[in-house]
């Protein structure tokens, strides 16, 4: 999970609110308390640590507890709101709501500037975008050939001159070519500090480009000093928007993602892993409800939609209710799975899962298992998914050996399929309505998960 130690930390501090009797100065005094150590270890600023502190006290103490909430409900909605601001509030979305529209992506080195670019056309590609890279970084010897391996990955055509050591003259070569396209992704140079040269480089881009709009790349490992780069480049390249890369894997995210939402550029993607999938729009309220453990409905129903056709969704949704369901059906199941990403992430944002705090070997092992199912699925004809009550004897032993795996993993699919569709013809009459009106409860308010 993103920040994992800071959410860990933060879910502990509202679990004693959700454990406790009452609501008194003592428990309020002990969670403003647990609160300001969780964000100072993720290296956030004191100052903003200590105003956060005052408006939550300040709220808690002034504002009366509304209808339908209980006294701790309403602490950790304060608690909540208080985070969502502090993390930038609504957040900030790009619309391509022109053609071409140009991004132009800027940052020191090291940033991940051109694993971002492909990160960013993946992102948009799926929203049925056509989408053109160009490299515009004539200092750094391999830019172009990575740029060029990130786009044959996508199908996404990468424009560049390894030769030319003008950007504007790379640019000119192509601006007609790329006319054609829906999105324009504009990787440039970047150096160790933010010199004049630089500067003068990127207003002479900025100029024959005309970016719709110009995004800052900054690595989250780098902490607080995020708000003095984004300062920095804001005033002098004008950008309008971050993007935060490397938050998985650092302790120092929270410090630079809440530095950037103090600054007048919003942050709005987040690199959330290494896979050219792993990139997310920032939006604070998501965020944080994942932080806390209330999962992310919204950001899970965009992964279910990429991941399966609506239609085939609600057809198998109504096959596994009835009970009827194949192998096939379950494959199928498991391959949307797979296309929503890692079992650990896909459960962060499941409201109440992130609470369950389930061991990383138990998660590791389910993945390892629906891998062998998968393969087992792969050596068995369309026969035996479709009936697998045949399944026995030699047919098992053929299917093992076919898919390198044991006969007792075959045997524990057959299991698993038996228990499935035994506990989906449990469901009677309207629980297909019923299971609609959990959904609908669950996004209407995951407050209730504590």
């Amino acid at each position: 999970m993103v920040l994992e130690k800071l959410g860990e930390s933060l879910k502990t501090s509202l679990e004693k609110i959700a454990k406790s009797i009452i609501v008194d100065d003592s428990l309020i005094n002990d969670l403003v308390k647990d609160i300001q150590r969780a964000l100072l270890q993720s290296d956030v600023h004191v100052q903003l640590v200590f105003d956060l502190s005052n408006r939550i006290k300040q709220r808690i103490k002034e504002e009366k507890t509304p209808p339908g909430l209980t006294k701790k409900e309403h602490l950790i909605k304060i608690v909540y709101e208080e985070l969502v601001i502090l993390l930038g509030g609504e957040g900030a979305k790009i619309s391509v709501d022109k053609r071409p529209f140009k991004i132009m992506l800027v940052g020191l080195f090291g940033s991940g500037k051109t694993t971002t670019a492909g990160k960013l056309a993946k992102f948009f590609q799926k929203r049925a975008l056509k989408i053109a890279m160009i490299q515009l970084d004539i200092w750094r010897p391999a830019a172009l050939k990575q740029l060029q391996q990130l786009g044959k990955k996508l199908n996404v055509p990468v424009f560049g001159e390894e030769k030319v050591k003008d950007p504007i003259k790379i640019y000119k070569k192509y601006e007609a070519q790329l006319k054609k396209y829906d999105l324009i992704i504009f990787d440039t140079a970047g150096r160790d500090a933010l010199s004049a040269e630089l500067i003068t480089e990127l207003n002479n881009i900025n100029r024959a480009v005309k970016p719709t709009e110009t995004l800052l790349v900054l690595s989250g490992d780098i902490g607080q000093a995020a708000e003095k780069q984004a300062k920095a480049f804001h005033e002098t390249v004008n950008i309008t928007g971050i993007i935060i890369t490397k938050l998985e894997g650092t302790a120092k995210g929270g410090g630079s993602l809440i530095a950037c939402s103090v600054t007048n550029a919003p942050v709005k993607f987040i690199g959330v892993g290494e896979q050219l999938s792993d990139l997310e729009e920032f939006k604070p309220e998501n965020f944080v409800s994942r932080l806390l453990g209330m999962g992310d409905i919204e950001t899970l129903l965009e992964k279910a939609k990429e991941a399966i056709d609506e239609d085939k969704a609600e057809d198998l949704g109504k096959k596994f209710l009835k009970g009827d369901f194949t192998l096939i059906d379950l494959y199928e199941q498991m391959e949307a799975m797979k296309r929503m990403g890692p079992l650990s992430k896909v459960m962060e944002l499941v409201p109440g899962m992130g609470q369950l705090k389930l061991p990383k070997d138990m998660i590791n092992v389910q993945e390892e298992k629906l891998k062998k199912w998968r393969f087992i699925m792969d050596s068995m004809t369309k026969v035996e998914l479709e009936d697998p009550e045949i399944v026995s004897g030699a047919r098992a032993e053929r299917i093992a050996k076919g898919s390198g795996t044991k006969i007792s993993e075959v045997r524990e699919l057959i299991k698993q399929y038996r228990q499935t569709k035994k506990l989906m013809k449990m469901f009677k009459g309207d629980s297909l309505k019923d299971m609609e009106k959990m959904m609908k409860k669950l996004g209407k308010s995951n407050m209730k998960f504590f």
